[in-house]
């Protein structure tokens, strides 16, 4: 047994002292939310009354009685394959274009992030308005180049697209991302690259892109998790309508958890989703090693 002196067992017991309240904060809303979460995955859990061991008959249920699990997951699956990599073009481009050195840059950068500091329930109320189809912004612009309106977000057709096209106002927060890392390239690179001839596209697809991937790679795995957890905009715009069409993965979990009150159903959810977003994140990073470079070198 490891044999410890007064004055270490001291500092280890005020060390101790000084971070138990983060340790208690750990245990109680994290630790144990986790283990019984597991637990209740098995169970029937109302809430109302102790849970009811079920062993796997929530999953069984939710892969072959429930007709919204597919539903929902197949609309996350839409909006992840669409807001994601549309999501991550704009960012770079966005990121590329105010990265020049020209005057007022500053106040061009600080437009384009403002609306990640804005309330997210704000900002859903202010793209309601927006996507009106009476009296919208967007179709007020369409009436006047002689177009017809578009049903926004009454349409099964064009739910899910109009908040796709909502994703894109926030991609200022991966914005500054790319900005630093572009700031991180080394200035020898070009100059190197202008030795040899090449013109701007090429020092930005030979130079630019492959620099930039430990970038790219830190906001496509943030970014696979946030589409996976979309949940905010469209429970106050849409609420899962019309018909299922924006009922989100996220969306359906509240409901069977907070509507319904089936904790046990709702935990085997967000096991099942936890189950997805790791599995695709590990294939993000076993598949880093073939595009991300650090340093001039592959992972």
């Amino acid at each position: 047994m490891l044999h410890l002196s007064r004055r270490t067992r001291i500092d280890l017991r005020n060390g101790l002292l000084f971070i138990s309240p983060w340790l208690v904060g750990l245990i109680v809303f994290t630790i144990y939310p986790i283990f019984a979460s597991i637990y209740f995955s098995f169970t029937d859990y109302t809430v109302l009354r102790p849970p009811r061991w079920v062993g796997l008959q929530n999953y069984i249920a939710l892969f072959t009685e429930d007709v919204l699990f597919p539903k929902s997951l197949g609309n996350t699956l839409y909006y992840a394959a669409f807001a994601l990599p549309l999501g991550m073009i704009g960012s770079v481009g966005l990121a590329l274009l105010l990265n020049k050195k020209l005057l007022g840059m500053s106040v061009y950068r600080t437009v384009f992030y403002l609306p990640n500091i804005l309330p997210t329930v704000a900002m859903s109320v202010l793209w309601i308005w927006l996507f009106n189809p009476n009296y919208g912004l967007f179709n007020s612009i369409l009436q006047q180049l002689g177009l017809p309106g578009v049903p926004w977000l009454t349409s099964p057709k064009w739910s899910k697209p109009s908040l796709i096209i909502m994703s894109l106002w926030g991609i200022g927060g991966s914005m500054v991302i790319y900005l630093a890392g572009l700031q991180d390239i080394p200035e020898h690179l070009y100059e190197a690259a202008e030795l040899d001839g090449a013109n701007s596209w090429q020092k930005t697809w030979h130079v630019t892109l492959p620099m930039l991937t430990p970038t790219i790679f830190f906001n496509l795995v943030m970014g696979l998790i946030g589409v996976f957890s979309y949940f905010t905009q469209a429970f106050i715009m849409t609420n899962g309508g019309p018909v299922d069409s924006t009922l989100f993965y996220m969306l359906y979990l509240y409901r069977n958890a907070f509507v319904y009150f089936k904790m046990g159903y709702a935990s085997a959810m967000a096991w099942i989703l936890f189950i997805i977003v790791v599995s695709l994140t590990a294939l993000v990073f076993k598949s880093s090693g073939r595009w991300v470079y650090y340093g001039g070198a592959l992972t």
